[in-house]
């Protein structure tokens, strides 16, 4: 979430979106995974059951938050997310899947591993220019290591 709300505040401009909703909404992506975990396809969960416990969890941290404006931004920026309905929205989730890779990327360099399917599981699912450049980036960096 850190290192995507920073991709958000140093990508270039983007003609039509708004970089300061992109890093807004880059902190409060993951925010009903406080409360459910990070629930993976590997985990056995059906997509209908896994968007009603983020959205009931998104719920309660946002009463938690008392309501009011900053509550509704927060609510709001999440299903803008979630249903990918904006440019902003298209390039955060681009971000999550490149924050992924990046991570990939430095687990085998560190540990020696081999984590190809990281990389498989975003191959040809970037919607964004920054998000193909990014991870055509880190797929060279990754390709030039192993030479």
């Amino acid at each position: 979430m850190y290192r995507m709300g920073v991709m958000a505040l140093i990508a270039a401009d983007i003609p039509g979106v708004n970089r300061d909703r992109c890093v807004k909404m880059a902190i409060v992506h993951d925010i009903a995974e406080a409360i459910v975990g990070d629930i993976t396809p590997s985990d056995g969960v059906p997509k209908e059951e896994k968007s009603r416990r983020e959205r009931e969890a998104l719920e309660y941290m946002c009463k938690l938050l008392g309501g009011g404006s900053r509550a509704k931004e927060i609510s709001e920026l999440w299903m803008e997310y979630e249903e990918n309905s904006s440019p902003e929205a298209k390039v955060v989730k681009d971000f999550d899947k490149v924050e992924m890779i990046l991570q990939a990327l430095e687990y085998e360099n560190d540990q020696g591993k081999d984590l190809e399917e990281f990389f498989q599981s975003t191959a040809g699912k970037f919607q964004t220019d920054v998000g193909k450049a990014w991870a055509a980036e880190i797929a060279a960096r990754r390709k030039k290591r192993d030479g």
